[in-house]
């Protein structure tokens, strides 16, 4: 709060020019971010005008909270943003990936609470029997009161830059939108990820977002989680972190071949990729820890050696380049008889509280396992709560930097004779793959998580898990319309159904049709029910499909 006293001030004054030029050294030695430190004089006084404003906005959220959160009956507003504002290049790798903007619908659950307004915006229009879908699981709630506080827009436009920034291209959009806020001071955005252009628009329509300002985006890279970790003494990967290009990749690797003899692979890393893609794996082959000049020899080899995880890959010039401008790490390919890579989700509320809200093991693919597939909820109790303190521990030290909204920590954990060893490999400061999973099993159940006992149990203290995934695809879903994918499903009765508490739920069915792919949360009172709810579903898609 003093940090923000100050940069009011300090904008305010000077455009009354009362501030003096060396005051701009003591400003950006103090309070700004290193991001700001290149700015000129005018550039630095619009910054922080901009950077003020935000945090006056984010301050406004502060006071608000408990009448926005704990209080089912305000009147309030939910802009939801479902974009996945993250490196282009990137994401060409994933798809369907304009209908991962369809992961938030689970949020239209939020409806449930009958004087809340939800504004949902996408790139392209969803069906509407998607949203029937969703609104029919709505407890206590007709669909007819719930779409009267539903709007629902669309920028129509599915290139590849991300929803955000077609927001930003469209005034008249925005206009809409503000209109459709009743009271600003009780409304907030919900996005993916915050970035520069969610601060913007944030500004613009005049309401806080439920994120991290960007100017914390670092603690969210490959590099500044590795940097967390080892001030909280917390166990990583052997490697190195802040490298900048293909030469210092090779150094590390050589310096990793060096310490691990027998080291056969190593994960190279760059510092903002998503859901594994922006990885890449180093086979050493050949190269011994003998050779002569370890580092030339590896930065020779690298083109033919090291193996690009993306699905539709990258030339190896294309990552390298994107390497060179977001920066990444290596680490030691961790390898063991008995290895898991479970994760834990936080949250931090505005009013600064950190809490763990889920534990799950995920389930990689992709070269080398570096792919996110899926989750499995909650983590196996032989680590869950180990892993629960050590997610707790990470949000204590990300309130302390100024982080809050939801955030998880990835971990690959390996077992040594009765223990298991928990090593931090990243941490998403943003929502991610185990977001909307959980957020919709919360929002279908009421229910709680314990990351004392590490099991899930609703009002009724019966105790439920999970098994989620974004990657069902197959080339024979093909043409499956979203309406009959709920027909198929509702004849063969694995739809969630409310009074059992259990059964499947759809997301990203608009991804069905042209794509082949959908995601699926299924729902039981045991992890084998859950599985079987879903190997149920492959069977039945694949038998109505003619998949063999």
């Amino acid at each position: 709060m003093e940090s923000l006293m100050i940069k009011v001030f300090f904008y305010d004054n000077c455009f009354q020019n009362v501030i003096p030029v060396y005051f701009f050294s003591f400003i950006k030695q103090t309070i700004l971010p290193m991001s700001h430190l290149s700015l000129s004089e005018s550039a630095l006084i619009s910054k922080i005008k901009e950077d003020a404003a935000f945090d006056l906005l984010q301050e406004r959220f502060t006071q608000k909270f408990h009448e926005i959160f704990l209080d089912d009956l305000a009147e309030k507003t939910v802009v939801i943003i479902p974009s996945l504002t993250l490196d282009k290049e990137i994401l060409k790798s994933v798809k369907g990936v304009v209908h991962y903007e369809e992961r938030l619908l689970c949020m239209l659950l939020l409806l449930r609470m009958p004087r809340t307004r939800v504004i949902y915006i996408t790139s392209v229009p969803i069906d509407n029997s998607i949203i029937d879908y969703y609104l029919h699981l709505l407890p206590g709630i007709t669909g007819y009161h719930a779409r009267q506080r539903l709007t629902l827009l669309s920028c129509y436009d599915a290139s590849e830059i991300s929803l955000t920034e077609k927001i930003l291209a469209r005034p008249r959009l925005i206009k809409r939108i503000r209109e459709y806020i009743r009271f600003p001071e009780m409304a907030h955005m919900a996005t993916f990820n915050v970035t520069n252009y969610e601060k913007q628009l944030a500004l613009q329509l005049d309401i806080p977002v439920f994120g991290c300002n960007p100017d914390l985006w670092y603690l969210g890279t490959k590099s500044g989680s590795r940097e967390i970790f080892k001030k909280l003494g917390l166990q990583v990967p052997e490697g190195y972190e802040n490298l900048k290009n293909e030469k210092e990749i090779a150094f590390a690797l050589a310096l990793l071949k060096l310490k691990y003899p027998d080291a056969q692979k190593a994960v190279v890393k760059m510092n903002d990729g998503f859901s594994g893609d922006g990885n890449a794996i180093f086979y050493y082959r050949d190269i011994g820890a003998t050779d002569e000049n370890l580092g030339e020899v590896i930065l020779k080899r690298m083109p033919d050696y090291l193996k690009i995880v993306a699905a539709h890959s990258l030339t190896y010039e294309q990552y390298m380049q994107k390497f060179c401008s977001m920066g990444g790490i290596v680490e030691a390919f961790i390898q063991s008889e008995r290895t898991e890579s479970p994760s834990v989700q936080c949250r931090i509320n505005p009013v600064g509280t950190p809490d763990v809200v889920s534990t799950h093991d995920q389930l990689l693919g992709g070269e080398s396992g570096q792919v996110y597939l899926g989750a499995s909820f909650p983590a196996d109790p032989a680590y869950s709560k180990e892993i629960g303190e050590i997610g707790h521990k990470i949000a204590e030290e990300l309130q302390r930097r100024g982080a809050i909204g939801r955030f998880a920590v990835d971990f690959m954990s390996v077992k040594e004779g009765a223990e298991w060893i928990h090593y931090a490999i990243e941490i998403n400061l943003r929502k991610g793959g185990t977001t909307h999973p959980y957020i919709m099993l919360q929002f279908l159940t009421d229910g709680k998580y314990d990351r004392e006992s590490g099991f899930y149990t609703m009002p009724n203290g019966q105790r439920r898990t999970y098994f989620a995934t974004d990657n069902v695809v197959n080339e024979k879903y093909k043409g499956l319309t979203p309406h009959d994918l709920i027909d198929i499903a509702m004849y063969h009765r694995i739809l969630y159904d409310g009074a059992r508490q259990t059964g499947v739920m759809f997301h990203m069915i608009g991804a069905l049709s042209q794509h082949g792919k959908l995601g699926m949360v299924c729902i039981g009172a045991s992890l084998e029910e859950a599985k079987d709810y879903y190997l149920k579903t492959i069977t039945v898609l694949n038998r109505e499909c003619g998949v063999e």
